[in-house]
């Protein structure tokens, strides 16, 4: 029989529309999709590749095609306008409703019109109208070919050739997790050929090609520098600096405490405003002593908060331990004129009358055995007494307004195992007496400290910062200057505050130390309290009319040796105005017989620097109405000086008496100023061996 062209398409009635979801809930009728109605139907579609010649005979297909197999004739009817079919080979009506009801299906399923832009996969595009029927539009992007079966309603009075109207859609059912819209789209897309390589240009070489070598040239640059860096710029520093002049640095430029970075562009250990003259000095011991650091102040608008420098922070607290009036603030130090300015002044803060400020280099800025000169306009005028201008150095263990760290520690100076390290420097058994632990002057106790916290008794295994547990460690305290007003003259205390204390705190002086001007200088008739045992020296400000209110400048300062080894041969010899005013000597703090001590030393401890002023009755009283506010303390420079070869002498931590450790396991007791006693930081002093036992 004769077979339809193929610019004809078949179109037949379907059924009554089935309700279908992701997932059909029924099965369709079992009704082939090509018997519909009367017989076929068919209508003329246009055609993209024009027209197609008419085939004839019985319609035969292959899976491979995915056309239907079928064993009836086909016979064409001009009046009807429609093909008729009959069956053949005796095949059941049952049997022919089963395979083109399953082939309706299979057409649906892969025309894309059941199952089709559902599920997470799908393009999220508008959803695509849907035929009356079963069936909608498929998983692709073009509109339905020419071969596809219409599911329109064709009567016969319909011309063959005229194009219907799409029918009435049916609503869509809900999304679901089939095969996405558009997923077999096979038409390309706008950007395809940017995924395509040329392999004509993958395949192309050439050693001429001026992109590669600039890429092999930049690759070779970029290793260079790498290997100058990391390689190159160590060994060329090492030949040149095998035999550094400063001492106490450690890997990186950095000293051994981890605080003093030598980097572009941040200050250095020595100022560079520093003048080449002072770069050297000859101490009063004869040898030569090179500069270690300096600060000229001369950057104006410095401010010394927690992390604003490396070198110096200024505190914030109040200074309890001496009952002073005032509230150290960070505001109050900076830098103005190329000086150092610390600004008294009365104002109502916290309770107190005062503000002032204190700036150290606490675990920053550490010096052991040297020269240190500062030069200095005091505050006010000398004539009024009040204030407390201080320039002085005390060990890195004890933190200076941070009562935790120096309570056991402050102001020892000791390496022996003996009463001197006990509390009140008294056995438990009264050893020594109480006759000779009482001040005569004043009938108090001699000593009310709370002994030694880390002292040459410790136990083994004890919370020690070492270098070992029989090593005695403290914060012994050398004031360069404190500065007071008696009787309309400016006056200036050149102290060196110790403990264990001798009998009645009159240590052998007129042997081991020396005045060197009388007539502007003489020793100091206090001599120290329950706290301390102060050994000192009080010379005139010179001239009277002098270093005051930043109108001119005197130097003060200390050079302090010190020898481990030779304990023997230190001293302590103080400055003012460039002259040594008097020099303490180590036998002069050697063993004490009545008291029974041992040998106190000369500071070993690294020891760093602090500027203040205060003001306190514990030191003198101050003539309220006389005083004048604001008062200004400036300073115009500080410089530290060392002997040639001394070792690790910059660093808050050498390794003869490191502190770094010990304050980073006691690091609340360090930054908290509002802990007064070490047990109240959550700590215990180490077991004393011959007072406690081990």
């Amino acid at each position: 029989m004769s077979r339809p062209s193929r610019r004809q398409v078949q179109s037949y009635q379907p059924p009554a529309p089935a309700t279908y979801s992701s997932v059909p809930q029924s099965s369709p009728p079992r009704r082939s999709s090509l018997q519909q109605g009367p017989g076929y139907h068919y209508h003329y579609q246009s055609q993209v590749a024009g027209p197609r010649p008419v085939q004839h005979g019985r319609a035969q297909s292959t899976s491979s095609h995915g056309h239907y197999t079928t064993t009836s004739q086909t016979h064409y009817a001009p009046s009807q306008g429609h093909y008729t079919s009959s069956h053949g080979h005796g095949r059941s009506r049952s049997n022919e409703r089963r395979s083109s009801s399953r082939n309706g299906v299979t057409m649906g399923v892969a025309t894309g019109q059941i199952g089709s832009a559902y599920g997470p996969y799908s393009y999220h595009t508008n959803p695509p109208p849907r035929n009356a029927g079963v069936y909608r539009q498929g998983r692709f992007s073009n509109t339905p070919s020419e071969n596809s079966l219409s599911t329109g309603d064709h009567t016969s009075q319909q011309p063959l050739h005229q194009p219907q109207p799409a029918p009435p859609q049916a609503p869509l059912p809900q999304r679901t997790t089939t095969v996405p819209a558009f997923m077999w789209d096979k038409e390309p897309d706008l950007d395809d050929a940017l995924h395509t390589p040329d392999p004509r240009r993958d395949n192309s070489w050439t050693p001429f090609s001026w992109r590669g070598w600039v890429n092999v040239l930049g690759i070779l640059i970029l290793l260079s520098g790498l290997l100058t860096l990391f390689i190159g710029f160590p060994v060329i520093d090492y030949a040149q600096n095998r035999y550094r002049a400063i001492h106490g640095f450690s890997v990186g430029g950095v000293n051994g405490s981890g605080q003093i970075p030598e980097l572009p562009g941040m200050p250095r250990l020595i100022d560079y405003d520093t003048p080449q003259e002072a770069y050297s000095r000859v101490g009063t011991d004869g040898q030569r002593y090179e500069l270690v650091f300096s600060d000229e102040f001369n950057v104006d608008g410095r401010t010394f908060y927690p992390g604003d420098d490396p070198y110096w922070e200024a505190v914030d607290l109040h200074y309890w331990p001496t009952n002073n009036l005032e509230w150290y603030d960070p505001g109050h130090v900076t830098t103005e004129d190329g000086k150092l300015v610390i600004t008294f002044e009365q104002r109502l803060y916290r309770d107190l009358n005062f503000m002032s400020g204190m700036l150290s280099s606490w675990n920053k800025l550490c010096f052991t055995t040297g020269y240190i000169e500062v030069s200095v306009s005091l505050p006010g005028n000398g004539q009024v007494p009040g204030l407390w201008p201080a320039v002085w150095t005390l060990g890195n263990l004890g933190r200076a307004g941070y009562g935790a760290t120096t309570e056991g520690t402050w102001p020892y100076s000791y390496d022996e195992c003996d009463l001197g390290t006990f509390p009140g420097q008294q056995s438990p058994d009264g050893v020594p007496s109480d006759e000779i632990l009482t001040y005569s002057r004043t009938g108090a106790r001699l000593s009310a400290l709370p002994g030694q916290k880390l002292s040459a008794c410790s136990c083994p295994g004890s919370d020690h910062p070492g270098p070992r547990p029989d090593v005695g460690r403290a914060a012994p305290e050398v004031d360069v200057i404190e500065a007071e007003s008696k009787e309309g003259i400016g006056l200036v205390s050149q102290s060196f505050q110790i403990a264990p204390y001798d009998y009645e705190y009159w240590p052998n002086r007129e042997e081991y130390s020396t005045i060197y001007n009388e007539t502007i200088s003489h020793a100091n008739s206090y001599t120290g309290g329950e706290y301390q045992q102060a050994i000192s020296t009080v010379s005139e400000v010179t001239p009277r009319n002098g270093p005051y209110n930043g109108t001119s400048y005197t130097t003060f300062g200390y050079e302090l040796w010190s020898d481990p080894k030779n304990r023997d041969d230190g001293y302590i010899t103080w400055f003012s105005g460039g002259v040594p005013t008097w020099t303490l000597r180590a036998g002069a703090i050697g063993p004490n017989n009545r008291t029974r001590v041992g040998r106190r030393i000369i500071p070993e401890e690294p020891m760093y620097i602090i500027f203040n002023v205060g003001m306190a009755f514990n030191f003198e009283r101050p003539n309220f109405n006389a005083l004048e506010f604001p008062a200004k303390m400036h300073i115009d420079y500080v410089r530290v000086y060392q002997r040639e070869g001394v070792k690790h002498g910059v660093t808050c931590d050498p390794p003869n008496y490191p502190t770094a450790d010990y304050i980073e396991r006691h690091i609340n007791a360090y930054t908290n100023p509002n802990l007064t006693t070490w047990e109240g930081a959550g700590n215990t002093f180490p077991r004393n061996r011959l007072l406690d036992g081990c």
